[in-house]
C-alpha cells in the first residue's frame, strides 16, 4: 500500500529565506531516490534540493520566486513503503519518462549530469563535477575523448608543427657551420608518430574517466526536452534523462558557398591534418591562426604556399607590429602573401583548383590542393537547443551569465559555443565553474585576460589589452618594448626579429596587456597573464630576478624599458 510523505527543505546551513529560481518537477511526476526538485539560490551559491525517496509528485507548496528556509514544505509524495535505495552509478530505467517503453532505444540511462561534448572543457566540466560527488555521463562523438582539439586539432598540429620547426632549423644551421642534406619524407611514418602522440593523451582522458566512474557514450545527442537527451550511437539510440547538463558541443570549420568542399583538393583544417599528401603547390584561404600554423607545417614538407586574407594584415585583430615580425621571416619562405584580397571563385579541374582573385591581388592561378581556414561556426544549431528551451543566437551561439548559465537555469554552456575566443584554455576553464556551479560552489568565469598564441615561426603571442584597441577605444597607456635583436640569447639561436612589448596603465602603472613575437612566444606570455591577474606594476615586474641569458627576461626589460631603469638599451626619451 502507498503512503503520502511531505518533504521539506532540509538542512542548508544559516540560509534563510532563499529565494527559489528553479521548479524540476510538476504534478504527476515519478522522481527516484535523489533526484532534484527545486533549485534556490544565496548570494554565496546555488543548491539543489533532492527527493528523500521515489514517488509520484501529488501537490507542489512552492513556486519559482518563493523564498524557503530549513524544514519549509516543498511537495508531497505518494511512495511504497519500501523504501527505494539511491543509485551508485548511472541506472537504466525499463520506461521513458511517458513510462512507455521505446522500441527505437536501445538503452536508457539515468544520471545526475550528462555534459555534450567531450572536448577539453566538456570532459573538464565531467571530471569536476564527478570529483565533487556527482553521477556524470558524457557524449561524444569521436570514438575517444578529447573532442576537436586533441583527436583533430590542437594536439595533432602541434605534433607536424614541431617537426616543421625541427626541419626548419637545420636549414638555418649553415649561418653556424653546419649543413645538413635535405630530409627525406616519410609520411606515413609521419601520420604515425601524431596518431602515437593522440592515442597516448586519449587513452589517458579514458582512464581518468574510468577512475572517476564517468560513462562515455558515444554519438552525437540533442535535446528532446528540458530533461532528456537523445544519443544516435553508432549501436542505436540511447536516451539520457538527467537533472543538469553541460552544453560543450564545439565549433566546426565554416564552409564557403560557392567553393567545391566536396573535392579532395579542397581541405578544411580536419583534412589538412591528415597529411594524405604534400602538393606542389598550396593555396591557404585565410590569414589567421590555423591557416598560418598549416602553411608552416606544409612549408616545411616541400610545399610552395601562397596565402590569401581579405583584411589587410596577416591575424586580423592582433598588433600590426607583432605581425610584422612574423611577416619578415615567413615572407621569404612564402611565394606569396595576398592581403586584401578576396577569393571571387574557385572552381574544380583536372589541372587542379582554379581560383579567381579580385582586390590587390586580382587575377587567376591553379593550385593542387587548396586550405580554407575562415573561421569556425558554433555547433548550437545542432543539439537542438530549442526543445529544452535553450535559445541561441543566429549564429549558434548561446549566451550564458557569469555562472555559465544559460536561459535555463538548470542547463548550462561553455566553451566555443558561448563565444569569446574560440580557445580549448577557455573552455576548460568555464568547464571547471559549471560544474562547481552545479555542485552549489560559489563559482564564476571572470578572467582579466585569455592569452592568444599563434605557433607559427616565429609564434605570435599577446593577451589583455591590444595597443590596436587601446587606440581604437581612446584608453591611455604606457609602452615598454624591448627588440630581440638586443637579446643575447635570441641572437645566439640567430632569431633576432622578435619582440617583447608591455602596456601600462599611466597613472598605476599596472599591467595592462602584453604582446610577444619570437620562438616560443607561446610559452613567455603565461607569466605576463598572471602579472595581470596579481595587478603587478612596470617595478614587480622589472624588480623580478630573471635568470640570464633567456628570452624569458625580455619581460623583465620591457617593463623597464617603460620605467626608464633599463641599461641594456637607452632608456626612451
Amino acid at each position: 500500500m502507498n503512503q503520502t510523505i511531505e518533504v521539506k527543505v532540509p538542512a542548508i546551513g544559516d540560509f534563510k529565506d532563499v529565494p527559489v529560481i528553479e521548479l524540476l518537477v510538476a504534478l504527476g511526476d515519478r522522481v527516484e531516490v535523489e533526484s532534484s526538485l527545486i533549485t534556490i539560490e544565496s548570494d554565496k551559491a546555488t543548491l539543489e534540493i533532492p527527493s528523500p525517496a521515489a514517488g509520484i509528485v501529488k501537490s507542489i507548496a512552492v513556486q519559482i520566486g518563493d523564498r524557503v528556509s530549513e524544514d519549509d514544505p516543498i511537495l508531497t509524495l505518494e511512495v511504497a513503503n519500501q523504501p527505494v535505495a539511491a543509485a551508485e552509478e548511472p541506472v537504466e530505467p525499463k520506461a521513458g519518462a511517458s513510462g512507455a517503453p521505446d522500441a527505437e532505444t536501445s538503452e536508457e540511462l539515468v544520471t545526475e549530469v550528462v555534459v555534450i561534448g567531450g572536448g577539453p572543457g566538456g570532459y573538464t566540466a565531467a571530471f569536476r563535477a564527478a570529483d565533487l560527488g556527482k553521477r556524470v555521463i558524457v557524449v561524444e562523438r569521436f570514438p575517444t575523448l578529447g573532442g576537436v582539439c586533441l583527436n583533430v586539432g590542437c594536439i595533432p598540429s602541434k605534433a607536424l608543427l614541431h617537426v616543421a620547426a625541427v626541419i626548419e632549423e637545420t636549414r638555418d644551421m649553415s649561418a653556424m657551420g653546419v649543413t645538413f642534406a635535405p630530409p627525406e619524407i616519410d609520411l606515413a611514418q609521419m601520420r604515425a608518430g601524431k596518431d602515437k602522440v593522440v592515442a597516448r593523451l586519449t587513452k589517458g582522458l579514458a582512464g581518468l574517466a574510468k577512475q572517476r566512474k564517468v560513462r562515455v557514450v558515444q554519438g552525437t545527442g540533442r535535446f528532446e526536452s528540458p530533461k532528456r537527451l537523445l544519443v544516435e550511437t553508432p549501436t542505436g539510440r540511447v536516451r539520457i534523462a538527467f537533472d543538469q547538463a553541460v552544453i560543450a558541443c564545439g565549433s566546426r570549420p565554416i564552409e564557403i558557398p560557392g567553393f567545391p568542399h566536396g573535392d579532395p583538393r579542397v581541405m578544411d583544417s580536419t583534412g589538412a591534418l591528415a597529411l594524405a599528401d604534400i602538393p606542389r603547390r598550396l593555396l591557404v584561404v585565410g590569414g589567421g591562426i590555423i591557416g598560418l600554423e598549416m602553411a608552416s607545417v606544409y612549408r616545411a614538407l616541400g610545399a610552395e604556399i601562397e596565402i590569401v586574407e581579405l583584411k589587410g594584415q596577416l591575424i586580423p585583430g592582433c598588433d600590426p607590429d607583432l605581425v610584422r615580425a612574423l611577416t619578415k621571416v615567413i615572407g621569404k619562405r612564402y611565394q606569396r602573401i595576398m592581403l586584401g584580397t578576396k577569393v571571387e571563385q574557385m572552381k574544380a579541374t583536372s589541372a587542379g583548383i582554379q581560383v579567381t582573385f579580385a582586390g590587390e591581388h586580382a587575377g587567376e592561378a591553379t593550385y593542387d590542393k587548396v586550405l580554407v581556414a575562415v573561421g569556425r561556426r558554433p555547433n548550437g544549431d545542432r543539439i537542438a537547443a530549442d526543445a529544452a528551451g535553450v535559445r541561441i543566437d543566429e549564429h549558434g551561439f548561446i549566451a550564458t551569465d557569469a555562472h555559465m548559465r544559460t536561459n535555463v537555469p538548470h542547463i548550462f554552456a561553455i566553451g566555443d559555443v558561448v563565444g569569446g575566443p574560440m580557445l580549448a584554455h577557455k573552455a576548460t576553464h568555464e568547464g571547471k565553474v559549471a560544474a562547481e556551479v552545479i555542485a552549489g560552489l560559489p563559482a564564476l568565469f571572470d578572467p582579466l585576460a585569455i592569452p592568444s598564441v599563434a605557433y607559427t615561426d616565429p609564434e605570435v603571442a599577446w593577451m589583455g589589452l591590444t595597443e590596436t584597441e587601446a587606440k581604437a577605444r581612446g584608453i591611455a597607456y604606457e609602452k615598454g618594448v624591448y627588440p630581440w635583436a638586443a637579446s643575447g640569447r635570441a641572437l645566439g639561436l640567430h632569431r633576432d626579429e622578435g619582440l617583447t612589448k608591455l602596456l601600462f596603465d599611466p597613472e598605476t602603472k599596472r599591467l595592462l596587456g602584453a604582446g610577444i613575437v619570437g620562438p616560443n612566444a607561446g610559452e613567455l606570455i603565461g607569466e605576463t597573464v598572471l602579472a595581470l591577474e596579481l595587478g603587478a606594476d612596470y617595478e614587480d615586474i622589472g624588480l623580478t630576478v630573471h635568470p640570464h641569458p633567456t628570452l624569458n627576461e625580455s619581460i623583465a626589460l620591457a617593463a623597464e624599458m617603460a620605467h626608464g631603469s633599463i641599461t641594456d638599451l637607452m632608456p626612451p626619451r
